[in-house]
């Protein structure tokens, strides 16, 4: 037990404490994830979403240039479609 608690203080001494967070790139890897393609399924569909999402893939690519690139949506349609900040959070619970 002793070492386990001189392990935690340790690690919040050494490690945790004055860590902040790198907003900018949380905010590039969020809109860089390729799992918001699920967002688009909906509108449509399954087969051509993950085509866009294979292509982004492949070829390094964003979700959206895979997007327009294919031609399957436009712009406005990708931005009004693709969310992530109302994909990720939790839950509210009812």
């Amino acid at each position: 037990m002793r070492l386990l608690a001189d392990g935690m203080a340790s690690f919040n001494e050494h490690c945790a404490v004055g860590i902040e967070p790198n907003r900018e790139r949380i905010s590039q890897l969020l809109n860089e994830s390729l799992m918001l393609v699920t967002a688009l399924n909906t509108h449509i569909g399954y087969d051509k979403a993950a085509e866009i999402a294979k292509k982004a893939h492949h070829e390094g690519l964003t979700l959206k240039a895979s997007a327009l690139a294919l031609g399957y949506l436009t712009e406005a349609e990708f931005d009004s479609w693709v969310r992530p900040e109302e994909m990720v959070g939790s839950l509210a619970i009812r």
